[in-house]
């Protein structure tokens, strides 16, 4: 790994360093948790009113205080780092997830792995089907939460469309809807959402989490934008029973490319 090598030839043994955009939040946590497993060098990033929720990791990891799409906050947190998971929240009306994703975009070291999260409304090649129900959701309610400020769809949409336009190594895992609870596996996955395999449209965040972590490692990966749903849920287990596999490509478990760099 070329950032990791350089760091263990100046001074012995190293790990990876990954660097999580968003660690203070939910899915955030749980990433922090599955990386620190995975042996990775951890530094995280989120709000300074934030940084008390990631007290439990207190002395494992390296805490970056700041708003998420400040470039100074984040040039300093991806310096040196292998890879970055980056949480894409749309929060208020002044662009934070376009600006969060460019700053991470321009400012990680050439051939950094990047992985990036979203919900299912987003779309990349237009070829995603949607109910009018979950349409009419999208639109009804990211026209109201604007128009109180509270968030703007249409953000993290750009977000993600830098993303997809950009040269580096990306990949953005678009999320069903979600739950707590115990694991259950590594989260299945299919091109395009409408394919019968989500149908579910449940995850447990646990396993969101552990499919983010573990993106990092699967050169399958690079360009892509894997809708998911648990592996446990009945869409994916109809799918296993019919072995029908379509456009749908599933995991179970250990990844063939290990290697970060």
């Amino acid at each position: 790994m070329d950032a990791a090598q350089d760091r263990g030839e100046a001074g012995g043994p190293s790990r990876p360093r990954v660097c999580i955009v968003g660690a203070s939040g939910k899915l955030g946590l749980y990433m922090v948790q599955h990386a620190l497993d995975r042996g990775y060098e951890v530094v995280a990033v989120c709000r300074e009113v934030s940084v008390d929720k990631l007290e439990e990791f207190s002395g494992c990891i390296t805490i970056i205080p700041g708003a998420t799409d400040d470039r100074r906050v984040i040039e300093r947190a991806v310096a040196g780092c292998d890879a970055v998971l980056t949480v894409l929240v749309p929060r208020g009306v002044h662009h934070y997830s376009a600006g969060t994703a460019q700053a991470v975009l321009d400012l990680a070291r050439p051939g950094a792995r990047l992985v990036f999260s979203c919900g299912y409304h987003i779309t990349r090649d237009g070829r995603d089907v949607y109910s009018w129900r979950v349409k009419a959701l999208v639109k009804v309610a990211g026209r109201l939460a604007r128009l109180f400020r509270l968030v703007d769809i249409d953000d993290q949409v750009e977000a993600c469309q830098r993303g997809f336009s950009s040269d580096t190594r990306w990949t953005v895992v678009r999320g069903s809807d979600l739950e707590e609870g115990e694991p259950q596996g590594l989260p299945v996955w299919s091109r395009h959402v409408g394919d019968a395999i989500l149908k579910s449209n449940l995850t447990r965040r646990v396993d969101f989490a552990r499919f983010m972590v573990e993106a990092l490692e699967n050169d399958e990966l690079v360009h892509e934008a894997p809708a998911i749903v648990g592996c446990q849920t009945p869409s994916a287990l109809a799918h296993v029973a019919n072995g029908s596999r379509n456009e749908t490509v599933t995991h179970s478990g250990g990844l063939t490319s290990p290697s970060l760099g």
